[in-house]
C-alpha cells in the first residue's frame, strides 16, 4: 500500500498550468483555479499560467516552450480532452511527448469511474514526458481536475510518497540526452 515517508524531506516542483478553452478567460477559469489552489496548498510552485484556444499547433508550441524552460518541471493542461471536433489537446500533447505515461490515463479512468460511472469513457486524459518535464492533460471540468490532483498527482508529485513517485526520477528523465 502507498504511504508518505515522514523521514524524507518534501521537494517542491515548479508547475505550469495551461487552460485550453475557446470561451473562458482567466476570471472564468475554475479548473485552472482548482489546480493552482491545490498545487500551492501542497507546497509546489506555480511557474506559469496561460489560457489558449483549442488550436493544436498553438498548444504544442506552448508545451514545447515550457518543456524547454529549465525552470518548469511539470505542465498540467485542462480542457480539450473530449471527443468533439475542437478537442485537440490530447493530439497536441502527443505531438510533444518523447514518452507517453500510458498508465496515467488508465488510472484516471479508474478514478473517474468511481465518481461519474461509465461517462468516464469520454475522457482522453493523458500523460507524458519531454525534455525532462512531465506533462499531463486533464479534462476541463473542475471536478475532473480535483479528482486527478487529489487521487493521483498529489501523491506522484510528492517525493516522500512510497513505494515510488515521479519526483524521485525527475533528474533522470533526460539522461539519454546527456550520454556521449
Amino acid at each position: 500500500m502507498t504511504r508518505i515517508d515522514e523521514s524524507a524531506v518534501f521537494i517542491s516542483v515548479r508547475i505550469a498550468i495551461l487552460t485550453v478553452s475557446d470561451s473562458r478567460g482567466l476570471s472564468e477559469d475554475r479548473s485552472g483555479d482548482v489546480l493552482v489552489g491545490r498545487l500551492t496548498e501542497a507546497g509546489h510552485i506555480l511557474a506559469d499560467r496561460k489560457i489558449l484556444t483549442d488550436e493544436r499547433d498553438e498548444i504544442a508550441v506552448q508545451l514545447r516552450d515550457w518543456c524547454d524552460n529549465p525552470e518548469i518541471d511539470v505542465v498540467i493542461s485542462t480542457g480539450g480532452t473530449g471527443l468533439t471536433g475542437r478537442d485537440v489537446t490530447v493530439e497536441a500533447h502527443r505531438d510533444v511527448y518523447e514518452k507517453e505515461i500510458d498508465a496515467f490515463g488508465t488510472v484516471f479512468t479508474i478514478v473517474s469511474m468511481q465518481k461519474i460511472g461509465t461517462s468516464a469513457v469520454q475522457s482522453r486524459a493523458t500523460g507524458g514526458v519531454r525534455n525532462g518535464t512531465y506533462l499531463f492533460a486533464l479534462p476541463g471540468s473542475p471536478g475532473a481536475c480535483k479528482d486527478a490532483w487529489d487521487e493521483i498527482l498529489v501523491r506522484q508529485l510528492d517525493f516522500r510518497h512510497r513505494p515510488c513517485n515521479f519526483v524521485e526520477i525527475l533528474p533522470r528523465l533526460d539522461e539519454h540526452q546527456r550520454r556521449k
